[in-house]
């Protein structure tokens, strides 16, 4: 049996060493007062624990140094080099040098690696399963979906992606946000989230189901408003069901059926509803727009940011560099189903990569030059995606003139800005919380390095080490 005296014993020992952590000395203090179950009643147990927890502050946190070769910080140009990120809990104290790191510390060793921060995709709907978008909220319940998309995100973490926001789903009710909650009280292990759990349509806009007979009656993967008073109440309810951010088709749509990217959708008094609703409430507006005039309504009106962009001109580059707006342009998937195939909408998609892209890619190396923000957003479901195709987004950067640094930034710092996020996330400084990865190599010299994941620690638990499963174990995992 733990007495007194055998705990008193034990924190000395500890203590001088720096063996013992709070989370030690919780489960020391738990096994003190077990024994006394059945002895005594459960408040003179309680206030046991209350008299023993002032000791715990003089106790040490678990520090650890996370050694590499290179370490990507996220808001300096270089790297730095043979260098430490020392943790201690689940936040980053200090960076030094290799030769710097103190005796005794315990040390994970990762040689010829590049340390960063973890991978913010900052345009997802993991609940979509099948290749077409616009039934598949109808063919499988938002329980499983969101299972499904749960155990996904685990293979995402594991691949370095330890952030995301979901840029509203396939999904009748609000699954994102019950998996947000699922994560954020532990009971399972899955990146950070913000959450459009819908998107706001015109009828017959990108959102609707324009390829049915006027006889079905059918729900519509996006929330189809039409008028101030719908638009009002539907931000609302997005906003009372856990969405932190409202997403807008400003415009039509690639990938849906029976409209066009170059229709404007909303009257300028239905996306003032929004944006008026939204800033009351204090959400952001992100904007899917192609139509240069869609854009254009979407930067003018206030939207934090824009999802595509595709006929981008001067103008509008100019307005979203003075009003930083940030743009989320999502550019590998257009060439992935380009590749694969399988979309309704796969002419108009054949089209865009033969005539579209090349003059797209032109407005995004101005904007770019411009100083517009850009981040990085993959567009993608989890329909069997293998994760390592997610950091192709990186290599479209890198086509549009970024350094493989400003690539990497865009992907970590420029992402954890526009999701409000950078006072404790996005790059490797003191006082934020260490959610790190670990690359083999340099992807300073090759991007597509960003695919070898060896390391991955989140929030100061570690996930994955070298050497360890590159994939996690099936079914769905706590946080260790």
């Amino acid at each position: 049996m733990l007495t007194l005296h055998r705990l008193d014993q034990l924190c000395s020992q500890k203590k001088g060493s720096g063996e013992m952590t709070h989370k030690q000395y919780c489960t020391t203090l738990l096994a003190l007062v077990r024994p006394l179950r059945g002895r005594c009643s459960a408040r003179l147990r309680l206030i046991c624990l209350l008299l023993l927890i002032p000791l715990a502050p003089a106790l040490k946190a678990e520090t650890l140094a996370l050694s590499a070769d290179r370490i990507i910080i996220g808001n300096q140009d270089q790297p730095l080099l043979d260098s430490a990120v020392i943790v201690e809990d689940d936040k980053i104290i200090r960076l030094l040098r290799r030769e710097k790191i103190p005796a005794g510390m315990r040390i994970i060793e990762l040689g010829d690696a590049t340390l960063m921060p973890g991978m913010i995709d900052a345009h997802t709907h993991p609940l979509l399963s099948t290749g077409d978008y616009q039934t598949n909220h109808l063919a499988q319940s938002s329980a499983y979906k969101s299972l499904r998309a749960a155990a996904f995100f685990q293979k995402l973490v594991y691949a370095g992606w330890t952030g995301l926001r979901v840029a509203g789903d396939g999904d009748v009710f609000y699954g994102n946000t019950d998996i947000r909650r699922a994560i954020d009280e532990g009971f399972i292990m899955g990146p950070r989230m913000a959450v459009a759990n819908h998107y706001l349509s015109i009828t017959g806009g990108g959102g609707d189901l324009n390829y049915l007979s006027p006889e079905q009656s059918m729900i519509a993967d996006g929330l189809v408003v039409d008028g101030v008073d719908e638009i009002r109440k539907a931000v609302r309810t997005e906003i009372k069901y856990g969405s932190d951010w409202i997403k807008i088709l400003a415009t039509g749509a690639y990938l849906s059926v029976g409209d066009s990217p170059k229709n404007v959708s909303f009257s300028p008094e239905e996306f003032q509803a929004v944006m008026d609703e939204a800033n009351r409430q204090g959400v952001p507006v992100m904007a899917h727009a192609h139509a240069t005039a869609g854009i254009k309504q979407a930067v003018l009106g206030g939207a934090r940011s824009i999802e595509h962009g595709t006929f981008l001109d001067n103008e509008v580059i100019n307005l979203m560099a003075a009003r930083e707006v940030w743009l989320i342009p999502t550019i590998y998937i257009g060439d992935y189903y380009a590749l694969e195939g399988g979309l309704r909408e796969d002419d108009r998609n054949n089209y865009y990569m033969e005539h579209e892209r090349p003059v797209w890619i032109n407005w995004l190396k101005k904007a770019h030059k411009k100083g517009v923000k850009i981040g990085v957003g993959l567009d993608f479901g989890s329909q069997g995606y293998a994760p390592e195709i997610f950091i192709r987004e990186f290599a479209t950067l890198v086509e549009i003139g970024m350094t493989p640094m400003e690539a990497i930034q865009a992907g970590t710092r420029v992402n954890a800005e526009m999701l409000g996020w950078d006072d404790r996330l996005g790059t490797l400084e003191v006082g934020k919380l260490a959610d790190i990865i670990a690359i083999k190599g340099n992807p300073l010299d090759n991007i597509d390095a960003l695919k070898d994941v060896s390391f991955v620690m989140l929030g100061g638990r570690i996930i994955r080490t070298p050497g360890g499963q590159k994939n996690p174990p099936e079914g769905l995992l706590q946080l260790p």
